[in-house]
């Protein structure tokens, strides 16, 4: 907004009657403005300064409410390391209470859901899918466990008690890939860029956003896991996890994982890609781990003390979309 000036017109008189020497010499009455001009001019002022910080304090807070800001990017610290087993296609990882977790695992006539004790990383109930389904992304809503399959719009509903198959439902996905919940609703994903909301009595979409950074799309959206108020997805084929606002699907954070692959290949161990978070909201913990990694990891994030380019966030973390 321009602030309108304030101008005082003078009227000049010629007077050729004048002599020259009259004209010539310095008025000796000094130039006064009147006090009712001057308290104006000042109001003026006053309103102006007012005005422009009220804009720009409103701009802050729409920055801190939009989340204005570039993404940051997090390294991780290794706190703890637990057995998993090595044969388990990791396609979606639930932490629940008392050290327990809920496993969803792929591949067709391997593909299961169990239940594993998170200290030894022995498997305590099995439920064992059928030969036709490849299982995929797991999420625990209430008593039920939800569980949705590869290339299939068909997804399951387990008694988290004792994994016995209590519904079949038809999701709205393009396909199967990942499923996290806020304890309300659910949060799905299929492989491509896009973040669903889910209604999880019905079904149907209800809302959904196309996750991109810096102008690219974030493709191959996999495991998905619910963090204060965050989604964190695994991305399909890199060492990366991406933070994705439930707002409005902007990209908060990455979090560069490749030491933890790495150091499991200088082992010589066979493994296949990073995938599965798990978050335990009490004791603030985050565990990790991939398809068919000896090792469940827990981790602690840290701002990266390296400093990335934009560019190499992307080569880093961003693929083509795979289709299948």
């Amino acid at each position: 907004m321009a602030a309108g000036s304030w101008k005082r017109r003078q009227s000049k008189r010629s007077n050729f009657k004048t002599s020259a020497a009259m004209a010539s010499r310095p008025s000796s009455r000094p130039f006064r403005i009147p006090r009712s001009t001057a308290l104006l001019v000042s109001i003026c002022l006053i309103f102006f300064i007012v005005l422009v910080s009220g804009l720009s304090l409103n701009a802050l807070r729409r920055s801190a409410k939009y989340g204005v800001q570039s993404p940051i990017i997090y390294s991780i610290e290794v706190v703890n390391e637990f057995p998993h087993d090595p044969r388990a296609f990791t396609q979606g990882l639930v932490y629940v209470e008392n050290d327990t977790l809920f496993e969803s695992t792929g591949l067709y006539g391997q593909s299961s859901v169990r239940k594993v004790a998170l200290s030894t990383g022995k498997t305590e109930a099995l439920h064992e899918m059928d030969a036709s389904y490849f299982g995929e992304g797991l999420t625990l809503l209430g008593e039920r466990l939800f569980q949705v399959t590869w290339l299939k719009k068909t997804g399951f509903i387990y008694d988290r008690n004792n994994l016995s198959k209590v519904k079949e439902f038809t999701h709205q996905m393009t396909d199967g890939w990942g499923l996290a919940t806020d304890g309300k609703i659910l949060f799905g994903s299929d492989g491509t860029s896009t973040l669903y909301q889910i209604d999880p009595q019905t079904f149907t979409v209800t809302n959904k956003w196309v996750v991109s950074y810096e102008g690219d799309e974030v493709y191959n959206l996999n495991e998905l896991e619910f963090v204060n108020g965050e989604i964190w997805a695994n991305v399909f084929m890199t060492d990366c996890i991406v933070r994705i606002s439930i707002e409005d699907g902007s990209v908060l954070g990455w979090i560069l994982l490749p030491s933890l692959r790495r150091e499991l290949l200088q082992r010589g161990k066979r493994i296949d890609v990073l995938n599965g978070i798990a978050w335990d909201s009490g004791k603030d913990r985050l565990f990790v781990t991939g398809k068919l990694w000896p090792k469940l990891f827990e981790i602690k994030l840290q701002p990266s003390k390296e400093h990335y380019a934009i560019e190499e966030i992307k080569q880093l973390c961003l693929r083509e979309p795979i289709t299948f």
